[in-house]
């Protein structure tokens, strides 16, 4: 069996769940995703837990039965208490600031770096060096984060992203330039 499969995912009050062979709709507190999903995969609800089943032991179900019973539950956990990547800024004279619902980067380059964020991403700037990028959707919040850090390191390496409540890494130190000096 599969480890990650077997396990029940449990469906917290106010979230309702509507499925159809081939698609799920999750609504919460913090809105609604959906997403289409193995229709092979059965969705069995009791309880107020959620259990995912594979049909047969072949091959394929047995790959699509943790996969399933993975996005389901990050559905959940996404409409409920939300997804939330940190980033933070090494560097004198860099800070974020927010103008509306854009970030505005000051790291150094000529002109400030604005970055808009995209539907169902949200930014907080907790202090002029930490940001934090939100979202419900567990596929598309680390990406965005991981964005806007690539994005602002082309010059300066400023933003590094840190694990959630372990500290934040140090951004990682610019590469020694070559010479062509020829020895």
């Amino acid at each position: 069996m599969s480890r990650i499969g077997i396990r029940p995912i449990p469906i917290p009050a106010g979230v309702t769940l509507e499925h159809e062979p081939g698609s799920i709709t999750v609504q919460g507190p913090r809105g609604t995703l959906a997403r289409t999903i193995p229709a092979a995969m059965i969705l069995e609800r009791e309880d107020g837990v959620l259990h995912v089943k594979r049909p047969t032991e072949g091959r394929l179900h047995r790959e699509l039965h943790g996969l399933t019973r993975t996005l389901v539950a990050n559905m959940v956990e996404g409409v409920t208490t939300g997804f939330r990547k940190e980033l933070e800024i090494n560097g004198v004279g860099y800070r974020a600031a927010m103008d509306g619902k854009d970030l505005v980067l000051t790291v150094g380059f000529s002109h400030p770096v604005r970055f808009v964020p995209p539907e169902g991403i949200t930014f907080v700037v907790d202090t002029p060096l930490r940001v934090a990028v939100t979202g419900n959707n567990k596929v598309s919040t680390p990406p965005a984060s991981a964005r806007y850090a690539r994005a602002s390191r082309t010059r300066t390496r400023a933003l590094s992203i840190s694990a959630s409540g372990r500290g934040a890494r140090p951004a990682s130190p610019a590469r020694p330039r070559r010479s062509n000096r020829q020895y």
